[in-house]
């Protein structure tokens, strides 16, 4: 059994990673973290929150998905949960405040990574959830600024195509999200946004906006541009899979090959530290990329 030196009241971080369960646990452990925030407690502190921890951890809807979970780990900790409140207990009847304080408090932590070993799936499905809905506001922003420069770039009639299209990955990425299939809507949604940021970037080109950009130094202009290489691939793979045919194969295969050829000699310059040359060799491979989609009859800014 650990002995009470072992008990401590933990970091900040570890408060906020528990109190990010509060949705599973319910009003009581909220409760219970957050008067646990507040020292030193007196007495009547200690017992409202070893009682509320007891609830926590014996009756509370976390309580039952840990039994439900059949997890032995969850369960185990759970167990110990147990332990930790039965002392908080005894030493609220010896009269030691601050030790039932502290064991009150071990207790509550120790329930919270029980409930986190049995639901570890669902905790992540909330964050991945979270994360899709900002990805897909962002994205649909991207999208507003993209018609936007296409309209004062004069391009917004070649610029509509590919815009419908971003708009059926969104619209074909929430589908996906809300029929269970959240990794996969996920995918399309980062490729919805890269298409847009690419558009962006290619409008943007010739500006002093992407122009103005502070790099440190060539080798993190070079990082730059590999990234906006490999967007460019994406887009390759999404917006040709169902235009390349007889007529425009040829066309679209010599610009990837001519594309492939210089990204390789790319990475070699940038091998040999020749960065400000592997900058200019990876803009012309992302023009042979835009080449080969334009060749396909898809306009994309660049």
């Amino acid at each position: 059994m650990n002995t009470e030196s072992d008990i401590t009241l933990g970091s900040m971080s570890t408060r906020l990673r528990a109190l990010s369960l509060a949705l599973l646990l319910g009003s009581g452990a909220v409760s219970a973290w957050s008067q646990a925030a507040s020292a030193p407690p007196n007495r009547e502190q200690v017992e409202r929150r070893v009682t509320s921890t007891g609830s926590l951890i014996g009756q509370s809807s976390a309580a039952k998905q840990v039994e439900s979970s059949g997890n032995v780990d969850a369960i185990a900790t759970r167990d110990r949960a147990k332990a930790l409140h039965a002392r908080a207990q005894a030493s609220l009847a010896e009269g030691d405040v601050a030790a039932a304080n502290r064991f009150a408090d071990a207790a509550a932590r120790t329930m919270m990574e029980a409930v986190r070993l049995a639901a570890p799936d669902q905790v992540n499905e909330r964050k991945e959830r979270g994360d899709f809905e900002t990805r897909l506001k962002s994205t649909r922003s991207l999208l507003e600024a993209q018609q936007r420069i296409a309209t004062e770039k004069g391009s917004g009639a070649r610029n509509a195509e590919l815009t419908q299209r971003i708009e059926a990955m969104l619209v074909e990425a929430q589908k996906l999200a809300t029929s269970g299939h959240l990794p996969e809507g996920r995918r399309l949604l980062d490729q919805a946004y890269g298409a847009s940021r690419a558009a962006i970037g290619g409008m943007r080109s010739g500006d002093t906006l992407v122009r103005s950009l502070n790099f440190a130094n060539k080798e993190e202009e070079y990082a730059y541009e590999i990234d906006r290489n490999d967007t460019h691939r994406m887009l390759v793979q999404v917006l040709l899979q169902d235009r390349r045919n007889a007529s425009n194969d040829a066309m679209v295969e010599k610009a990837l090959q001519a594309s492939l050829a210089l990204r390789r000699q790319a990475e070699e310059q940038a091998a040999r530290r020749e960065f400000d040359v592997g900058v200019r060799t990876l803009e012309e491979s992302t023009r042979e990329l835009v080449r080969a989609i334009r060749s396909a009859g898809v306009f994309i800014p660049g």
